[in-house]
């Protein structure tokens, strides 16, 4: 009866976890898509929104770390189920940083406001980000329903992501190129852009950790990377 007690708590423990991680998550997919709108709309009152929710976004990540220290603490877990509280621990990590970016994307939002809007470069990222938003949207589900099917796509899908950036670095490049008076602009788009390409690449972590949970391994191969820019720059 004590053993089915302590099951039963430890139960609880979990779920009241790893409903803070769907909590943060939701939390980050806003910021995602906030931040993006500040940017193409040009609305700073936005973009300082989701500047100061990134404050609660770092405070909930503390609060998990802090939960899970606790479960581990007081529950001695299996294997099986600390394999499930530290992969709670990673995920919480990886969503704090790509909160972190969102709020990169905020901060630039009122220096670009003021400079001439350089094609459609703003709107471009808005599409790349709402490409990263529906990736974590999907790890989440995957992690709730061990969905290792689910979390492999959202890994295959990284790629999308990186060649959307590898577009954008090339515009961004010609018109740089093209008129010195662009160039200013151009550095933060680029600096936005790739901040966008570094969420893909921490959703990509979260599905990797969904894996892992679900099978007990790692992704067999190697996660692919489109990023071909470094290439670009050293030629």
């Amino acid at each position: 009866m004590q053993d089915q007690h302590i099951a039963s708590a430890f139960d609880r423990d979990l779920e009241a976890v790893q409903a803070q991680i769907m909590k943060m998550g939701g939390m980050v997919e806003s910021a995602i898509r906030l931040s993006a709108k500040s940017l193409e709309t040009r609305d700073e009152e936005l973009a300082e929104e989701v500047r100061a929710a990134d404050k609660s976004i770092d405070a909930l990540e503390h609060q998990i770390n802090e939960s899970a220290a606790r479960v581990i603490a007081l529950r001695a877990p299996t294997a099986i189920d600390l394999r499930l509280i530290l992969s709670v621990i990673k995920i919480s990590a990886n969503l704090e940083r790509i909160g972190d970016y969102a709020k990169n994307m905020a901060k630039r939002t009122g220096v670009l406001a003021a400079m001439p809007t350089i094609n459609d470069g703003p709107s471009a990222i808005r599409r790349m980000a709402g490409t990263v938003e529906g990736m974590l949207k999907d790890a989440l589900d995957a992690y709730i329903q061990r969905d290792a099917a689910l979390a492999q796509d959202v890994i295959d899908r990284d790629e999308d992501v990186d060649q959307m950036y590898n577009a954008l670095f090339r515009e961004f490049l010609t018109f740089m190129m093209e008129d010195p008076r662009n160039i200013t602009a151009c550095m933060h788009l680029h600096f936005i852009a790739k901040n966008t390409e570094r969420m893909g690449d921490h959703v990509t972590s979260i599905a990797e950790q969904v894996v892992y949970l679900v099978t007990g391994e790692q992704p067999e191969e190697g996660r692919p990377k489109a990023d071909k820019t470094s290439v670009i720059v050293k030629a």
